[in-house]
């Protein structure tokens, strides 16, 4: 497990592009037949990657990190699958993933297990996991059956639509919400205008990119923007005081996932055009 420590603004001023992406960029996250982990000191986020090829690999808590004997022990779990077809089964009860289908897994399942369909087409599964106190039921959440939201416009380059799927009017949990947007083709800016969220992080999967293709993704406090170049599946942490906006060579696809004090979508700190520095 990887694990990632909480930054204050004032020393993120002086980080140079190395230091931005050792903080911040969670560069790999899908290796064949492997479960990888990454544990961040903001919210106390598990950010994780499963590609199973062939066999089935299981979800194990870290024992030294986590001090759970099972992974969602004292968590709640969200995962998104980006790839092919697969199955995802939680404590005996079997869910087929297609792409950009989720699922919800609350707090207290113990045998949680990924397989693909088919190896030449594997399953992605991506998750964001946060510690819950109280259990709610596992949910699948198929990607027509995710809350969508249409905004934006071409003239802005950002038109989009984005996926709620765990969130106060669907699938519910104790305070993750996770959901994704989808920037339409010729539209490349996401979030902008800028926002953030003091009482709550988020963390970014930029994916559906071209192998050529790089999002800049703008972090920092509104006056002190910084930038971390992001190529496909790479993740992103954001503290609650950085914007977390994005532009992009071609549209793109990304899951956004947030913790922290309140669960509501619109909650946020807007920040005008004229005072971005």
């Amino acid at each position: 497990m990887d694990i990632r420590y909480a930054s204050h603004p004032n020393e993120v001023k002086q980080f140079d592009t190395e230091r931005l992406q050792a903080e911040f960029q969670i560069s790999s996250l899908f290796t064949p037949n492997e479960i990888k982990l990454v544990y961040s000191h903001v919210d106390r986020f598990i950010v994780g990657g499963v590609l199973p090829l062939t066999g089935t690999l299981h979800l194990q808590a870290d024992k030294k990190e986590m001090a759970a004997d099972y992974f969602l022990e004292r968590r709640e779990i969200g995962i998104i699958n980006i790839g092919g077809r697969g199955t995802i089964t939680v404590d005996g009860t079997v869910y087929t993933m297609d792409s950009k289908d989720g699922i919800y897994i609350g707090l207290g399942a113990k045998d949680i297990s990924f397989a693909s369909e088919n190896a030449a087409e594997p399953a992605k599964f991506y998750f964001n996991s946060t510690p819950a106190h109280k259990t709610y039921p596992t949910v699948k959440i198929s990607i027509s059956e995710a809350t969508p939201a249409h905004l934006g416009s071409i003239n802005t380059s950002n038109e989009r639509t984005i996926y709620k799927y765990i969130h106060t009017g669907g699938a519910q949990s104790c305070q993750l919400v996770m959901g994704m947007t989808l920037l339409k083709p010729g539209n490349m800016w996401n979030t902008m205008p800028s926002h953030t969220h003091n009482r709550r992080s988020e963390v970014y999967l930029y994916f559906d990119m071209p192998e050529d293709a790089v999002v800049f993704h703008m972090m920092g406090e509104p006056q002190q923007t910084r930038h971390v170049v992001m190529r496909n599946e790479q993740a992103v942490i954001s503290p609650s005081w950085s914007i977390h906006s994005g532009v992009g060579t071609n549209n793109y696809t990304f899951i956004w996932g947030m913790a922290g004090e309140n669960q509501i979508f619109d909650d946020m700190d807007p920040v005008a055009m004229k005072d971005l520095k």
